[in-house]
């Protein structure tokens, strides 16, 4: 190396760039509060086309199936689009049925379990077997709700600093279905030109990187596509799978808010491990209350059944393949992924865990090599 250069650049320019590194650093650091801010309001902007981008990668497989059977019936020319149009109107067709029979029903069941929990509240000590636990559920779980609900002041719900927050809440309401249509729109483009998009993401990585880096770049990005695509739009129609079956099942067995339960398990289940859990509990203490121990018992063995035939019937049909991953490295991974980024860190830190564990697995092999 030449005394007038340092790492194959002038000494002056080295010492300029180190100089801009600390400065903007230090700049960093004394605006963290500010600089946080302007993260979260760039998050904010860029939800609509995150939300674009998790749309596309739920609905490519069936666009991509249905473009295939067009094609093979003959229909070149706008199969691709003819595609889209026809897995966007299943789906448009889908959430219209969602809006107009499951919400309707989960809220209605909500609203009654929330005015009759006073009743439920009252009676649960109908036998001799529930005067054992009953003590425990009443003074640790139901007094307490009962107590919140009865110390809510209805009058001060309607005041005139009330209302502005009625319409202001209002006005995000119209952000977020503006936000809905935008990541709509945006997602139908992602979906008609996601060849033009790889490759353009495929030409500045090769320009860009060395053929090394371009190398390890392409392998991590298809590999994390597929790991991604196949995890989120499996668990997504998973859980949709689950939610009905549940719900068929509890309507059969007459147990109460069967649609709300029903839901709150497919739901839950997209939680990998944790979700399971909760959904058992959740369920089985409103059976409780409202159907007696015998039929929350039934309840919770007929959701333990049809979970395990999910695990490992349904779920690896759907997905594909299989994520290999210990238990242990999920059970770890949702629990940090929910302390930090809340629900959707826990529905998102297996695929994450996955590519981060090939990562590092490429790096051991690599070392051992050298």
């Amino acid at each position: 190396m030449k005394k007038d250069k340092i790492m194959g650049t002038k000494k002056w320019i080295y010492w300029v760039s180190i100089g801009t590194v600390l400065i903007v650093i230090h700049k960093f650091l004394d605006n963290f509060s500010g600089i946080g801010m302007w993260i979260s309001n760039l998050l904010s902007v860029l939800a609509p086309f995150i939300v674009a981008v998790l749309i596309a990668y739920i609905l490519y497989a069936p666009c991509a199936r249905v473009e295939s059977i067009l094609k093979n019936n003959k229909v070149k020319k706008g199969a691709r689009q003819l595609s889209i149009a026809i897995v966007y109107t299943i789906a448009a067709l889908l959430m219209a049925f969602i809006l107009k029979f499951i919400i309707p029903a989960v809220i209605n069941s909500v609203m009654d379990l929330i005015n009759n929990v006073q009743n439920y509240y009252n009676g649960i000590t109908t036998n001799e077997m529930e005067e054992a636990w009953a003590p425990f559920i009443q003074d640790n779980v139901l007094k307490p709700m009962v107590d919140y609900i009865q110390q809510i002041d209805f009058k001060a719900i309607v005041t005139p600093e009330r209302i502005i927050e009625y319409l202001s809440s209002a006005i995000g309401a119209v952000k977020v279905v503006l936000d809905v249509f935008i990541a709509i729109i945006c997602s139908i483009y992602i979906l008609n030109e996601r060849e033009q998009i790889i490759k353009f993401i495929d030409k500045l990585a090769k320009t860009s990187m060395s053929e090394n880096g371009y190398r390890k770049f392409n392998r991590y990005f298809s590999k994390g596509n597929l790991i991604f695509f196949d995890f989120i739009s499996s668990q997504v129609i998973d859980g949709i799978v689950v939610a009905i079956m549940m719900s068929i099942v509890m309507l059969i067995l007459r147990v109460k808010y069967a649609v709300l339960l029903g839901v709150l398990v497919g739901i839950f289940n997209l939680i990998p491990y944790f979700g399971a859990i909760f959904a058992v509990i959740l369920a089985a203490l409103i059976t409780v209350l409202t159907g007696g121990w015998k039929q929350a018992l039934i309840m919770t063995v007929i959701i333990i059944i049809v979970q395990q035939i999910d695990a490992n019937i349904i779920n690896p049909k759907i997905t594909g393949s299989r994520l290999h991953i210990s238990p242990l490295l999920v059970v770890f991974a949702v629990t940090v992924g929910g302390a930090y980024f809340g629900v959707a860190g826990m529905f998102l830190a297996v695929p994450t865990s996955v590519l981060i564990k090939l990562m590092i697995e490429d790096y051991i092999k690599n070392r051992e090599v050298k």
